[in-house]
């Protein structure tokens, strides 16, 4: 593949580097491990491109931008960037080879691309090729050797090795000695590789002829164009002391542990010298080439040869240090001898391994599936070994997990589902812990924030709500408020309130009350009217702003309150119930107790407010008329004197149990006469006594009893048959089918309520459609009915009771129990009277 544009030419380079670069521009870039590898000289020029990552990693030039392809390098400082607009690697900064691996080879630079949408990570290493941009340099410009004069032919002198930052072929290569007559030049190789060279006497010195030797070392590479670095060496030929102390080895060799403290003894050298005296008194020191962080880590005793740990150790910035030392005797001149020192560091699990979030996605959606990347990490250890190797591991407890990638990368992704509401942020603490014997570990916590998503449908703080409502309550007035809670957050818990259409009496619910959408509150459209409306239900929904919106819903139910707003209804007499005087007539002959008329009212209201009493408020004259208060009956007091007017006029006031207090009044005209007979129906007061008339009028009330006799039975013969076609399983000689109909609606209700609170005994039964406009009831009671058991109590049309009226005015002995019967208003409730 090609990876640098056409035409690129360096002009500092020399033609063969160019060749040679091209040649592993496309044959040296190699993918390993699923790693992509370039090969790239040092010291290129800026701009120049080093490959085509997207074609090479098969992206999409178009989608790098939109992707957010960057480039991150462990060395810290960027060297690269990508050309977006064409997938180019290009060389943003001046590369030194020396400076970034010293003498390792090979040198490679890791890179890793990070790539959102979604998101990966690819690793690229760039291979540094040296160039021989460095010459070879001693650290002693000027080197004094003292030789004494009786130094036999063949002996070895060490010299400094010169320094060459450049590796491979570009190192050093050979040295060269000047030209002269005693000395030569041998090269001894390490097995590293490192070159050392001695200087060789080859014909005795004679101080006498030159005392001074004058020599230039020169250290060559193996570059193109070869470069060089020189050292002045100058020789001083010595007299006397012509033994030189000689080491039992010509290298040392040792191990030491990194955490070795200072002080720590590390071996002895030891050298020997033929001569006596203080020409054999030995003492020990670092060679003249030591540099200063040898000085700074070890120390020797000058006496005794021992090597002592003197600073820190560490392994991982410099695990072998060479060194030579020098024994040199106390002769005049002095002699001394050269050994070589080779200290290997043991590592140590000394590091604790670290962990680097290379890329973090936060907030996440709580809703994201199981897999979802949430970070790219990786981890490094800088011991050796096992001590390097290291294992990551997040918590348990959390629902995310590491999935390994490549070379101690590793992928977080979702593990479980989330949820927002239980916990809106996550603190994930990721462990790394190293293999090492004593193994080290270090822990690092990564914040994920969740999104919010509206998964949460607002939820009523009642499922049910009961509210009691008064009747005549005033319009536009709160009825209650309702109240409903969302987890979730902003736009998806924001709330608003409505009511969901309904009926009620087939009309709309909007129609008796509204919603506020923002609080919840319930107000009346209008008063409310027991009477008409009991009972009714209201659906209300609390619906999120959420997308798409969640909804939850609840039942109200609204119970209206009966307040005394009717005052009672006078249904008997009924020309008292039509707002006209009633007129009764009475015999004159009427004993005490004789029953002149009965008043009955009825009131719509229900429960206390529809309990009524009777009370005679005025009277011509009061000590002859007596009502009863619970029943309206009208009975004398006392027997009829014939000093009593013929006319008397009674005010009757009835008055229901409410508060406040409701009433009204009926005027009943009594005109007593003579002549008119006593009924015969109060069997339970008076005895019959023995006709003193003729047999005249014995006959006639004979055919007179009998007629209603006949007429009585004939009427109920005919309500039977009309009950027995219009009913089938009616359970009231009063029952019609009609009536019935309100049972089989389900919209209807029906409630029966036992009253024993009061002094009145009564069942109320309640009933029919809350939107009919008329009751009417029909009462079956016993003739003497302040005696009466029982009282039937029905709905009733106002056709039955014209009829019932009439055939109970046909069925009485005389015109005084004639019962006016007419329409009452529709608003009020009707009566039928039925007296068995």
């Amino acid at each position: 593949m090609g990876l640098m544009d056409r035409g690129l030419m360096w002009k500092k380079l020399p033609a063969w580097q160019v060749l040679l670069w091209w040649h592993h521009l496309f044959l040296l870039w190699s993918t390993i491990d699923g790693q992509t590898r370039y090969t790239i000289p040092e010291e290129l020029k800026q701009g120049s491109v080093v490959g085509n990552l997207a074609k090479d990693l098969g992206l999409v030039v178009s989608e790098l931008h939109r992707r957010k392809l960057r480039i991150t390098s462990e060395a810290g400082k960027q060297y690269f960037t990508v050309d977006l607009g064409k997938g180019d690697l290009v060389v943003s900064d001046r590369i030194d080879r020396e400076k970034l691996c010293g003498q390792r080879a090979p040198c490679l630079l890791p890179l890793e691309l990070v790539i959102e949408n979604p998101l990966q990570l690819q690793r690229v290493e760039i291979e540094i090729q040296d160039t021989n941009d460095n010459s070879p340099s001693f650290l002693t410009k000027e080197k004094v050797l003292k030789i004494a004069e009786l130094v036999n032919p063949g002996a070895r002198f060490p010299l400094e090795s010169a320094q060459d930052p450049d590796v491979g072929t570009n190192s050093i290569r050979s040295y060269v000695l000047s030209r002269n007559e005693n000395f030569k030049l041998i090269v001894k190789n390490h097995k590293d590789g490192t070159k050392f060279p001695e200087l060789v006497l080859e014909k005795s010195l004679d101080r006498e002829k030159q005392p001074v030797h004058k020599l230039i070392l020169t250290a060559v590479d193996g570059g193109d164009p070869v470069r060089s670095g020189t050292s002045e060496i100058t020789v001083t030929v010595l007299d006397i002391n012509d033994n030189a102390p000689q080491f039992e080895r010509q290298v040392y060799e040792v191990n030491v542990s990194e955490n070795s403290m200072p002080g720590t003894e590390i071996l002895h050298v030891k050298a020997t010298d033929a001569d006596e005296g203080q020409n054999g008194e030995i003492e020990y020191f670092f060679g003249e080439q030591t540099s200063d962080l040898i000085l700074s880590l070890f120390d020797i005793e000058p006496s005794s040869g021992a090597i002592v740990v003197k600073g820190t150790l560490d392994y991982e910035n410099n695990n072998l240090h060479r060194f030579d030392v020098i024994a040199k005797d106390k002769g005049n001149p002095e002699m001394d001898g050269h050994c070589g020192i080779e200290i290997k560091v043991v590592d140590i699990n000394d590091n604790a391994p670290e962990i680097i979030v290379t890329s973090l996605t936060t907030p996440v959606p709580e809703d994201s599936p199981i897999g979802t990347v949430i970070a790219l990490i990786s981890a490094k250890d800088p011991d050796s070994g096992d001590n390097g190797k290291v294992k990551l591991s997040v918590s348990s407890k959390s629902p995310f997990k590491l999935n390994p990638s490549v070379s101690n990368h590793y992928t977080l992704v979702t593990n479980g589902p989330l949820d927002r509401e239980k916990n809106d942020q996550y603190s994930i603490k990721i462990s790394v812990t190293d293999l090492g014997k004593s193994s080290l570990s270090s822990e690092k916590i990564i914040t994920v924030e969740l999104l919010d998503v509206n998964d949460n449908p607002p939820v009523f703080s009642q499922s049910v709500y009961v509210i009691y409502v008064k009747e005549n309550y005033a319009p536009g007035k709160i009825l209650c408020s309702v109240s409903a809670e969302d987890p979730d957050l902003g736009e998806n818990a924001k709330i608003s309130y409505s009511i969901l259409d309904s009926k009620v009496q087939d009309v709309s619910v909007s129609s008796y009350v509204y919603m506020n959408s923002d609080n919840g509150s319930i107000y009346s459209m209008h008063s409310f009217d027991y009477e008409k409306l009991k009972v009714f239900q209201i659906q209300v929904q609390a619906k999120d702003q959420g997308s798409p919106s969640l909804s939850s819903n609840a039942t109200v139910h609204v119970f209206i309150l009966d307040q005394n707003d009717n005052a009672p209804s006078v249904i008997y007499p009924s020309s008292a119930a039509l707002g006209s005087l009633s007129h009764q007539r009475m015999p004159r002959s009427a004993k005490a107790g004789h029953l002149v008329t009965k008043v009955t009212a009825v009131d719509a209201d229900s429960g206390h407010n529809a309990w009524i009493s009777y009370k005679l408020v005025e009277a011509t004259d009061a000590s002859l008329f007596t009502v009863n208060l619970y029943t309206g009956e009208v009975r004398t007091k006392r027997a009829v004197s014939e000093q009593d007017d013929s006319s008397q006029r009674l005010i009757i006031e009835i008055n229901d149990d409410g508060e406040p207090v409701q009433s009204c009044t009926v005027t009943v005209s009594i005109l007593l006469e003579d002549g008119l007979h006593e009924p015969i129906l109060d069997l339970r007061q008076k005895a019959v006594e023995p006709s003193k008339k003729s047999g005249r009028i014995t006959l006639y009330l004979i055919l007179s009893l009998a007629s209603v006799s006949v007429l009585s039975l004939v009427t109920f013969l005919i309500l039977a048959v009309k009950c027995m076609r219009n009913s089938r399983s009616s359970g009231s000689c009063c029952m019609r089918r009609s009536d019935c109909d309100g049972y089989k609606n389900p919209n209807r209700n029906l409630q029966i309520q036992l009253n024993s609170d009061g002094p009145i005994k009564y069942v109320e039964v309640l009933g029919g459609d809350m939107l009919s406009q008329s009751q009417s009831f029909r009462s079956c009671l016993s003739p003497m009915s302040e005696y009466s058991d029982f009282t039937f109590v029905k709905p009733s049309s106002t056709t039955d009771f014209k009829e019932m009226i009439n055939v109970l005015d046909a069925s009485l002995p005389d015109s005084t129990w004639t019962f006016e019967s007419q329409q009452v208003s529709r608003n009020l409730m009707q009566h039928d009277l039925c007296y068995y």
